[in-house]
């Protein structure tokens, strides 16, 4: 319990440690001592607060390392007390962590920064996500992932980026950044269909908070609407995401009947404004694929070739090997399996993505190659899906001998 409580607090102490202090790396460095001192501390004491504690006792870590970092750049011995800071005074009057994600969120995607450098390093700061999930998401090896990281931070010390939330006319330039963090770090979320980890747990309603927290600030934005949409959308859905022994319930065959109308409604009400605003762009049509799957609550049936079709239009706006792979998928219910292995057989191989590997199992399956499904079932395996999806994946291999 610890541990998910600590993750859960995580962006909330952290965010508010970087503003204050305006360091990305101490904010980290303090958050971490907090934690490895609340493991000790709270099996003694629990506290009431669990997130106020921490960041209690991350401020005093951080404060301690800037005076440390003071008294050795200043080098002066016997020097008498330091007065009292503000932050000193906080403490001491037990004021509530302040909110500052969002802020925080928009300083990390400064157009100082490489795009892919903007959302690696938001990940990582604002909602805790490690290193190798960090690399894993974006298909490239941990140490090229760390040095793009360690890159970022250092451009943001040198230079001097204000740790604030910019004018509305500064928006726009850092806006797609911000979206794309929240998509991918609810991504890495809903892979874990049970929340079985702490990260996992505090994603899902953080980015569901945060994505409805944007849509309020840019009413005017049609991708700020959509991807509000689409999380809503997503969210309706988890309640039907597993069976009863644990094992993860592929979309085409989940009960709709177990869907949240109240998400879904909220979804479909974002994603009509998104509409009325005539500017379509990417989100908007990955939405539009969620809110079709959603229609079987009313219709009964999967309207498979429309969702194709809408893939098709997916891969023009955004191409890559997470549509192209979603289309393949499509294309084979929609059309026929050949069909669709067809279309994933001209995808570039990415042998080590999960994803890719379930859905070719999934494909050699329906198509009637028993021996190389079972062989990419394996594979699949192998590659330490979260549990909920590893129970389901063993589940067909073993139906398959």
């Amino acid at each position: 319990m610890e541990g998910r409580l600590i993750e859960a607090a995580r962006g909330r102490v952290v965010a508010a440690l970087a503003a204050r202090f305006r360091d990305l790396d101490l904010a980290e460095e303090a958050f971490a001592e907090a934690a490895a001192s609340a493991v000790e501390a709270w099996r003694r004491d629990f506290p009431d607060d669990p997130p106020a504690w921490l960041w209690r006792t991350a401020c005093r870590k951080a404060l301690d390392a800037v005076r440390r970092a003071n008294t050795r750049k200043n080098a002066v011995h016997d020097a008498p007390p330091p007065e009292p800071t503000p932050e000193d005074a906080m403490i001491a009057a037990d004021q509530p962590i302040p909110d500052e994600r969002l802020r925080l969120i928009f300083v990390c995607c400064h157009p100082a920064l490489d795009p892919a450098a903007r959302i690696a390093l938001t990940l990582k700061i604002v909602l805790g996500l490690s290193t190798d999930r960090l690399a894993r998401a974006f298909l490239v090896a941990e140490p090229a992932m760390l040095q793009r990281i360690t890159r970022a931070k250092q451009k943001i010390a040198v230079a001097g980026v204000p740790f604030e939330i910019p004018g509305p006319a500064a928006w726009p330039e850092r806006l797609d950044a911000v979206l794309s963090t929240l998509e991918v770090a609810y991504a890495q979320a809903y892979e874990d269909a049970a929340l079985t980890t702490e990260t996992a747990a505090a994603f899902a309603p953080e980015v569901l908070r945060l994505s409805g927290l944007l849509a309020d600030l840019l009413p005017g934005e049609p991708e700020v609407l959509a991807l509000a949409a689409l999380i809503r959308f997503a969210e309706a859905r988890r309640p039907a995401r597993l069976d009863d022994t644990g094992a993860m319930v592929p979309l085409s065959l989940q009960e709709p009947h177990l869907w949240r109308g109240d998400r879904i409604a909220e979804g479909a009400q974002l994603l009509d404004r998104a509409a009325d605003l005539a500017r379509p762009g990417p989100r908007q049509i990955l939405a539009a694929i969620h809110g079709a799957h959603l229609s079987r609550q009313e219709t009964g049936v999967t309207p498979w070739g429309d969702i194709a079709r809408l893939y098709d239009a997916l891969v023009m706006q955004r191409p890559g090997p997470v549509s192209e792979v979603n289309r393949a998928v499509a294309y084979a219910e929609a059309y026929d399996p050949d069909t669709g292995l067809r279309a994933f057989n001209a995808i570039p191989p990415q042998p080590t993505w999960l994803p890719w590997q379930a859905a070719r199992a999934w494909l050699l399956d329906q198509t009637g190659q028993r021996a190389a499904a079972a062989s990419a079932y394996d594979a699949a395996l192998a590659l330490g899906p979260p549990p909920a999806e590893r129970l389901y994946l063993d589940r067909q291999r073993r139906r398959l001998g």
